[in-house]
């Protein structure tokens, strides 16, 4: 037998929290003195000690954790949540340092350049376009492959060079629930089907464009260049922003790297 005192150098944890496992149930002592209450704990804890230490040092919950020990919960079943939770955090790191990257690379002078607006005519385009409700950005990821599959398949023929965007139909920016048309300029048009539909989309004589670096996420950040720009120089926006895609995923590995402009048709006040 061990004592309370043995048992926790053993494992590397304090008295206290043995004490705190005893309470609420999650790891009783083998035996306790009836006289001085002393706690003592058996070889045979070993293992269960360590499954415990192990699924907290995964970030499991000691409810998570005694659901585990006292067999109301599957163990593979709970670690195959954490993974899947620690994706999601290690994914929302990585575009915080990409937005933190992006953030001290304003200092620089490319950086400042990149967020002049600059006004431009947008062409006339024949395109393949899906109209379709995104409840993030990340769902794009889902949503363009899909549609380029059946681009392949009727093939229909890109333009050259590309041009790939998104035309926002919501009266406000949102990051959730976005009702989104996703274009690609082509060279002739395709047979529709329940989803892809062909089109021309008119050319805008005026839009205000700016360059926004990063990930997609952070892109919100880069609408207020053109609108500040548009109130102070006598615009007004005249159409739905739209999202050209320059580099991306598909090209570049790091977040960082990405090119995005932000287009918003726009005449004179």
């Amino acid at each position: 037998m061990y004592s309370i005192g043995e048992f926790s150098h053993i494992n590397r944890i304090t008295p206290k929290t043995l004490r705190h496992y005893d309470r609420i149930g999650l790891l009783k002592p083998a035996r306790v003195d009836g006289w001085t209450g002393y706690r003592f704990y058996s070889p045979d804890q070993l293992p269960e000690i360590r499954r415990i230490l192990r699924l907290r040092d995964l970030g499991c919950s000691l409810a998570e954790i005694a659901g585990v020990v006292d067999g109301r919960a599957d163990e593979r079943t709970l670690l195959r949540d954490r993974e899947r939770a620690l994706v999601r955090a290690v994914r929302e790191d990585r575009r915080r340092l990409a937005r933190l990257r992006a953030w001290l690379a304003d200092t620089d002078e490319e950086s400042h350049m990149a967020d002049t607006v600059t006004i431009r005519e947008l062409p006339t385009v024949t395109v393949a376009s899906m109209r379709t409700t995104v409840p993030n950005y990340d769902a794009f990821f889902e949503v363009v492959p899909r549609m380029g599959e059946y681009m392949t398949s009727v093939g229909a023929v890109c333009r050259t060079p590309e041009y790939c965007f998104t035309i926002f139909h919501n009266d406000e920016y949102r990051d959730e629930d976005i009702d989104v048309e996703i274009c690609e300029a082509v060279e002739a048009s395709r047979p529709d089907s329940d989803t892809v539909t062909f089109k021309v989309i008119d050319g805008v004589p005026e839009a205000a464009c700016v360059m926004h670096h990063g990930a997609y996420d952070s892109i919100g950040e880069s609408y207020n260049a053109p609108f500040s720009w548009i109130e102070a120089n006598g615009y007004r926006a005249s159409g739905h922003p739209r999202e050209s895609y320059i580099d991306g995923i598909w090209n570049c590995e790091r977040p960082e790297d990405w090119r995005t402009e932000v287009q918003v048709p726009v005449t004179k006040r």
